[in-house]
C-alpha cells in the first residue's frame, strides 16, 4: 500500500510533511533538495510524540534547510540553444539544435542533438531522454551491487522524484530519479547502493551505514561529492 499523506505538522516556523507508511517500524525525517521536510512514519504514530522527536532534531533540520536553500539559489539555469552544456554520466555535452532528426533528442558524435521543432517542449523531451537512458543503463549497473549487498530489487523504475535521488517501496522496488543520469558513474553507484541498503534498513541507522560500507567503503567521500554535484544538476520546473 502507498504512503498516506496526513495533516502537516508545524514545529516553530518549520512545516513538516507527514506521510503514514504501511509496515514502517520507525520514523524517518529527511530534508528534500527543495528544502521541504518530510517525515515518513508508522501508521500508529502519535503526533505529540512525533513533534517531540522533531524538536530533538531542530539544530540539524535548520542547518540542512539552510544548505538546501543555498543550493537552490546557486542552481544554474539552462537555455536550449547551441553550445549550452548538459551533463550525462558526469561529462558535459554541448547542445546542438538540428533539423530533420528522427528522435527529439540524441547523443551523436559527442554532441547532444535537440530537434528544432522540440525546442518549445525541450524540458519534456530532454527529461524523457534521460529516463530512456536510465532504463537501459541502470538495471545493468544495479545487478552487481545487489549481489554484494544480498538484496535483489523486484523492480527498478526511472521517474521524476522531485528533489530526491531515489526511494524504495515496501515491495522491494527501487525508484531512481532520471536526473541521476547526469552524475558521474561513481556517484550513481552511491545512489543505487544507498537505496539497496534501505531494503535492509529503512532508517539511517548505524546498521544502515554498515550495509552501505559493505559495498562502498568510501561512501562518505561519495556522499560529500554528491552533495556538491546536486546544486549543478539540471532540473526542469516540473522536475
Amino acid at each position: 500500500m502507498p504512503a498516506t499523506p496526513a495533516e502537516p505538522l508545524h514545529v516553530g516556523d518549520l512545516v513538516i510533511d507527514v506521510h503514514h507508511v504501511p509496515g514502517r517500524k520507525s520514523v524517518r525525517v529527511t530534508v528534500e533538495r527543495d528544502a521541504r521536510i518530510v517525515a515518513a512514519v508508522p501508521q500508529e504514530t502519535d503526533r505529540v510524540a512525533l513533534e517531540n522527536l522533531i524538536r530533538t532534531r531542530l539544530p540539524w533540520l535548520y542547518s540542512k534547510v539552510r544548505d538546501r536553500e543555498a543550493e537552490a539559489a546557486q542552481r544554474p539555469s539552462r537555455r536550449f540553444v547551441d553550445g549550452e552544456g548538459f551533463y550525462y554520466l558526469g561529462r558535459s555535452y554541448r547542445l546542438k539544435v538540428i533539423d530533420g532528426a528522427a528522435c527529439p533528442v540524441s547523443l551523436t558524435s559527442g554532441r547532444l542533438h535537440l530537434r528544432r521543432d522540440c525546442v518549445e517542449t525541450a524540458d519534456d523531451s530532454l527529461s524523457a531522454w534521460y529516463v530512456d537512458r536510465g532504463k537501459q543503463w541502470l538495471p545493468r549497473r544495479v545487478g552487481p551491487w545487489a549481489k554484494i549487498l544480498g538484496t535483489l530489487p523486484v523492480d527498478l523504475v526511472v521517474r521524476p522524484l522531485g528533489y530526491r535521488w531515489g526511494s524504495c517501496s515496501n515491495r522491494g522496488a527501487l525508484n531512481i530519479h532520471w536526473a541521476v543520469m547526469q552524475l558521474p558513474a561513481l556517484l550513481v553507484d552511491y545512489v543505487l547502493v544507498h537505496e539497496l541498503a534501505h531494503l535492509h534498513e529503512p532508517n539511517h541507522s548505524p546498521d544502515f551505514w554498515r550495509t552501505v560500507s559493505r559495498g562502498l567503503p568510501d561512501y562518505e567521500i561519495r556522499r560529500d561529492r554528491l552533495e556538491a554535484w546536486g546544486a549543478g544538476v539540471w532540473l526542469p520546473e516540473s522536475r
